[in-house]
Order: C-alpha cells, then structure tokens, then sequence
C-alpha cells in the first residue's frame, strides 16, 4: 500500500467521522425525513415500481419506518433488506417481501428484520433482479450520487446486483452532503439523491472509474 493510498484511507475516514457528526447533530429528524419521504413516493420512478425496496432506519438514519404502513397498503410488494453473510462468509444483504411490520424484530445492530429462522422461507426471499426500485441509505453523499456508507459492503454488493434500468434513489438530510467524495472504482453512484430540501439527479453510474468525484450541483 503506498503512501497516496494510505493517505485516501485516512481523509476517507475523516469524511465518515464527519458525516456521522452531522448527521447525529441533525435537528427536527422526524419532519424532515416526513419531508425527504414524501419525495420518494412521489417519484415517477417509484410510482411506476411494483417491488419497492425500503430500508429500514436505525440510530440517526433518515426515518423511514413512519411510511412504511402506507407503502403496505399501496398495493406494492415491499421489500426491507437484513443482514448476513454468502457462502464465502463475505457480508450481504438478504431481502424479504415485507407484508406486515409484525413479521419484524430487532437484530443486529438494532435494526429490524425478519426473524432467523424464517430467512429463506420460500415465497419470502426475493431476488435482487426483481427489485424495481431501491432506497439507498448511507452515512454521506455527493449531489452527483457518489455514496459513502459505513464500509462493511452490504449495499455495495447488493447495488452491482439489481438489474441496470433499476432507479437507484438515496435519502439523506441535506447535512449529510459532500462537495467531493473519495470513491473506488467498482463503486456505484446514485441516479437520484433526496433530501428534505429538494431531488438532486445523480450520475447513475455503475462502473465508475475516477478516484474521486466532484458535485456538479445538478438537480432533478
């Protein structure tokens, strides 16, 4: 590992610090992430979706879960991620056909889900491919759709998997935006990035190749 790279590792880490500050300091959480929701659903992308995946919030996420009975009952199939591991013992996200919040406790690291002994219960799983829509949380990103999350790679993997025509759409509170973004090749970018204030439309591009990203400030 040569020096520039060492260098990288540490702003990047300082990036996240940073971000995670801003994000836990963020102020009236739960009108702005009503505010950053109600834009996700009105999307022409989301309206059109019929297997929707939504995340689940956990600490000092953008809050989703005050919306998700009303995605229940919209006639979408609604899908929530958890975590686990493939057959190389590498992290993943397995997703599960949500029809109701009681079919969910709290795992790891607090954060809702299906119960073990119930993942990969057959009519339940559901296959990346299938996904029409994701919702994508992360601990920062640019106004182009570069992401920053908390580096353990479930939804870096999960995003190289969804079918290339599936809208890849971040929530996020304003405060959790960066000018630049260190990003790695394989990294993928949003195609848009919402935010109580307004859509910004990112790059959407999934086979990035630059070390870094500046923000165009283009929005939807």
């Amino acid at each position: 590992m040569t020096a520039n790279d060492l260098e990288l590792i540490e702003r990047k880490q300082q990036m996240r610090r940073a971000a995670y500050d801003a994000r836990n300091a963020q102020q009236d959480k739960d009108r702005l992430s009503e505010l950053a929701i109600a834009r996700f659903v009105a999307l022409p992308e989301y309206q059109r979706a019929q297997t929707a995946m939504w995340y689940l919030d956990c600490r000092s996420e953008l809050r989703t879960r005050h919306a998700l009975p009303a995605a229940l009952a919209s006639g979408k199939r609604i899908v929530v991620p958890y975590c686990t591991v493939d057959d190389q013992g590498q992290n993943k996200l397995g997703l599960w056909w949500l029809e109701t919040m009681d079919e969910l406790i709290v795992g790891k690291w607090q954060i809702l889900e299906p119960p073990r002994e119930r993942w990969g219960e057959p009519g339940k799983e559901v296959d990346p491919c299938d996904l029409d829509i994701v919702m994508v949380p992360g601990v920062g990103f640019s106004r182009q759709g570069a992401r920053m999350g908390n580096g353990q790679g479930y939804y870096d993997r999960l995003l190289q998997q969804v079918r290339p025509d599936c809208p890849l759409v971040a929530v996020c509170y304003e405060s959790q935006l960066f000018d630049d973004l260190i990003v790695a090749p394989h990294d993928v970018f949003m195609d848009k990035v919402i935010t109580e204030q307004t859509v910004y439309q990112g790059s959407g591009k999934r086979t990035p190749s630059a070390s870094s990203v500046s923000d165009r400030h283009t929005r939807a």
